[in-house]
């Protein structure tokens, strides 16, 4: 009885994609699949529910270009009241409330904020973007992902 409280007050965990590479010298199907996830351009990240197959399955596709890894609710929250974009540019963001609705699986559009975010290129750096995680940027970085985003605001 115990277990299935437990199992029901479990929240989804959220991955955030950061593109890091370009468009020149890409293949089509790599281009097309950034596109429909929106990391149109370097720099942008998306939020995704890790439950979302579909995602999941671009996301593999698209791993050596990207940057990603499960997003704390506390740098959610300050990626939301930095870069998060208006639909309706006349409100307000409330950020806890728009980040407590991603983790609960609503849809960004449907709370008022744009489905991508913009960043900065990093602080510091990058070390090699060209190499996987350990000794470069690119590929999953776990619960990394946060310091990398963190130099991005």
């Amino acid at each position: 009885m115990l277990l299935k409280k437990l199992n029901k007050e479990k929240k989804n965990k959220m991955i955030v994609v950061i593109r890091i590479t370009g468009k020149v010298k890409k293949r089509k199907e790599v281009v097309e699949t950034l596109e429909r996830l929106g990391l149109g351009r370097k720099y942008t990240c998306v939020v995704i529910d890790e439950k979302d197959n579909v995602k999941i399955g671009m996301l593999k596709k698209i791993k050596d270009y990207v940057a990603y890894g499960e997003i704390d609710k506390t740098i959610l929250i300050r990626l939301i009241e930095k870069r998060g974009q208006l639909i309706d540019k006349n409100k307000k963001i409330n950020a806890e409330k728009v980040a407590d609705g991603i983790i609960a699986g609503k849809k960004s559009t449907g709370l008022g904020i744009k489905g991508f975010f913009r960043l900065h290129p990093p602080r510091r750096g990058l070390k090699s973007s060209k190499k996987q995680f350990p000794r470069g940027v690119l590929g999953n970085h776990k619960e990394e992902i946060n310091k990398l985003i963190e130099r991005m605001l």
